[in-house]
């Protein structure tokens, strides 16, 4: 078995150090295989919860291997050498020394429960992270037919694994997570982007009385800092009922300090007099890209928590649900901008009490506006 042979020197600079959890795994299973009565005092944790192949196979075998009498236990190995037999189906490389060795290196059995907490917490950090890749993978899906509607999906999933692990490990009040650097992003190109937006500033200019129309569309949704701030522009002017036209525009950008940045005000004047579509169109197809890349960030800072080993169970919940708060906002002006209906979720318990863990168990958008 991989855990049990030593490597050969070459060898030694590329074969990383087993994680503490390995170790656990192995006091739990010593335990069991030494006393499996002690079984009954595992709850929360199943094979899947094992970090590797073999403790998964070898803590299946001890669920399912009728357990042995404990006087005859004592004086023979006939019931490890069943539990080996029936492990050795999943995982050929067990070997009869391994599982002596586990006996071997179990400190105390009757600390079972503990050792079955850690398997537990360890399994639910995999589980949250696993999650988080499957989001941040489904964003960057550019075969998804729909990829707002499965990207919010993959987030739905997500949640249910976090509301999951509040069941299991209820968040402590104040409890936050340390927040390490989120994990690097793909450079975005946002050529197709940039001129989708500028059609949105041009037409929006022309058609002023169609911006109430996307109410739903915010600054913060447009890519570049120019094109938020002229949208501000737009929107206060229709608000106010002021003349809309290029030069209005531009006039309301120069107070606002737009041009401070260094745009020249004929760039400005020239990308707003080229309409073309509907406004509503193009909002939505920059609401499209502002959910999908929240989902992104989303999905990356929860899998910077759940990447640090040093966040509890408690942590990682208090933390993934603050995340996942970003997503929801943008997901409400989403149903709004296209009417679509929310999907049903079950909604989490409020937690917040202070307590022991538990071991028990955009694509979307319509093409025909743009006809509009």
């Amino acid at each position: 078995m991989p855990h049990t042979h030593e490597p050969h020197e070459d060898d030694l600079d590329t074969v990383p150090p087993p994680q503490p959890v390995f170790h656990v795994e192995q006091a739990l299973l010593g335990a069991l295989l030494l006393e499996p009565h002690r079984l009954d005092d595992v709850s929360g944790i199943t094979a899947d919860s094992f970090s590797t192949a073999a403790h998964t196979a070898l803590y299946a075998a001890i669920s399912t291997v009728p357990r042995p009498d404990p006087a005859e236990h004592a004086k023979n190995t006939t019931w490890l050498n069943r539990v080996l037999a029936t492990a050795r189906k999943q995982a050929r490389g067990l070997t009869a020394p391994y599982l002596h060795a586990l006996v071997q290196v179990c400190p105390w059995p009757s600390h079972t429960p503990a050792y079955a907490r850690m398997v537990e917490a360890e399994h639910a950090r995999r589980r949250l992270q696993s999650a988080a890749e499957r989001l941040v993978h489904t964003v960057h899906d550019v075969t998804l037919p729909h990829p707002v509607q499965t990207v919010l999906v993959e987030a739905d999933a997500l949640a249910a694994v976090v509301d999951d692990i509040a069941g299991r490990f209820p968040p402590r009040s104040g409890v936050l997570p340390r927040a390490p650097a989120p994990l690097p992003a793909l450079a975005p190109d946002h050529t197709a982007a940039i001129e989708e937006e500028q059609l949105l500033l041009a037409t929006a200019t022309a058609r002023p009385d169609d911006i109430d129309a996307v109410r739903w569309l915010t600054p913060a949704d447009l890519t570049l800092p120019l094109h938020a701030g002229l949208w501000q522009c737009l929107t206060g002017l229709a608000r106010r009922r002021e003349p809309v036209d290029p030069v209005t525009v531009l006039w309301e950008a120069q107070q606002r300090g737009l041009l401070d940045e260094g745009s020249e005000p004929g760039e400005v004047l020239r990308m707003l007099a080229e309409p073309a579509g509907s406004v509503e169109h193009w909002g939505e197809r920059a609401l499209q890209r502002s959910l999908l890349a929240t989902a992104e960030h989303t999905g990356r800072r929860i899998e910077a928590y759940a990447g640090d080993p040093t966040n509890t169970p408690f942590q990682l919940v208090v933390g993934a649900r603050r995340a996942l708060a970003d997503i929801a906002a943008v997901r409400t002006r989403w149903q709004q901008a296209t009417g679509a209906v929310p999907s049903p979720r079950r909604l989490p318990t409020s937690t917040t009490r202070a307590g022991p863990p538990t071991t028990k168990a955009a694509h979307a958008a319509r093409s025909t506006r743009a006809a509009r």
